[in-house]
């Protein structure tokens, strides 16, 4: 018996929704803004509360009319406050909040270091030659 024009529609509309939500879960799996597996926060469970008790900078916005940050999931733009803090400073890679006498640095990475970059050498200049074996 041949199936019925509905029941072939109803398979294809299964089959094409199966086939979008695998499309869905294996984009969100290679998103390539997601920071590397292991590098969630940068912040070891032990090293949150040096750290100010769980506080996470998760981004910064520097623009001609004003410079935020978003601070666990809040944003928080310069002068105003999070909790009893007060956004104080908003650089490229951290921010500043000072409560009273005391500041807290944020670190947008706070697992990675700046290095001075390594000079290549110019163009014709010589190169340096291994030592024969």
């Amino acid at each position: 018996m041949k199936p019925s024009l509905v029941t072939r529609h109803s398979s294809l509309a299964a089959a094409l929704a199966l086939m979008l939500y695998a499309a869905s879960v294996a984009a969100q799996a290679n998103d390539p803004t997601r920071p590397p597996a292991g590098f969630d926060t940068g912040v070891a469970e032990g090293d949150a509360a040096d750290s100010g008790g769980g506080i996470m900078l998760q981004s910064v916005m520097i623009s001609p009319t004003g410079r935020a940050a978003i601070i666990n999931g809040v944003m928080v733009r310069q002068g105003e406050k999070y909790g009893d803090a007060v956004l104080v400073r908003v650089a490229e890679s951290e921010v500043v909040l000072k409560s009273g006498s005391e500041s807290q640095v944020l670190k947008l990475y706070p697992g990675v270091e700046k290095r001075a970059a390594v000079q290549a050498p110019a163009k014709g200049a010589p190169r340096k030659r291994r030592a024969p074996q």
